[in-house]
């Protein structure tokens, strides 16, 4: 049975998806799959759009869960987007991963070193590339 799209919902969340992710993960096109459209519903159009938090709380938030349940490439997306949105430099985006180490352990931490390490290297070529096309 197909999701019934509550399209002004859909609309919101589709472009709160694109702010919070800046295109590294694309708006899914609605009706494509339920799933996709639950989530940029009720996610991105109703979690993700209330006023109480900034985008960047709320990433660091979710981040802290990510280290914690270990999920590496989730990890990769937040810490690229974040850096791309503005939401934190490589500086800051290193000290939250020293943040979260003794809280998930630092067996499981370890492993966010070499994303970590990778996306800040991403976002410096892509700044790189920017200034060389300016």
């Amino acid at each position: 049975m197909a999701h019934e799209v509550d399209q002004a919902k859909w609309e919101q969340g589709a472009a709160k998806l694109e702010d919070v992710y800046q295109g590294i993960v694309p708006v899914v096109p609605q009706g494509f799959m339920d799933f996709a459209d639950i989530m940029t519903e009720d996610l991105f159009g109703a979690v993700w759009t209330r006023d109480a938090l900034e985008v960047r709380d709320r990433r660091l938030i979710i981040m802290g869960v990510i280290a914690a349940i270990g999920g590496t490439s989730t990890w990769e997306i937040q810490c690229k987007a974040g850096l791309k949105r503005g939401d934190f430099t490589a500086e800051q985006l290193r000290e939250v991963l020293i943040q979260a180490t003794p809280y998930v352990g630092y067996p499981r931490a370890a492993e966010f070193t070499g994303v970590t390490e990778g996306a800040i290297a991403w976002w410096e070529k892509e700044q790189a590339d920017a200034e060389e096309t300016d």
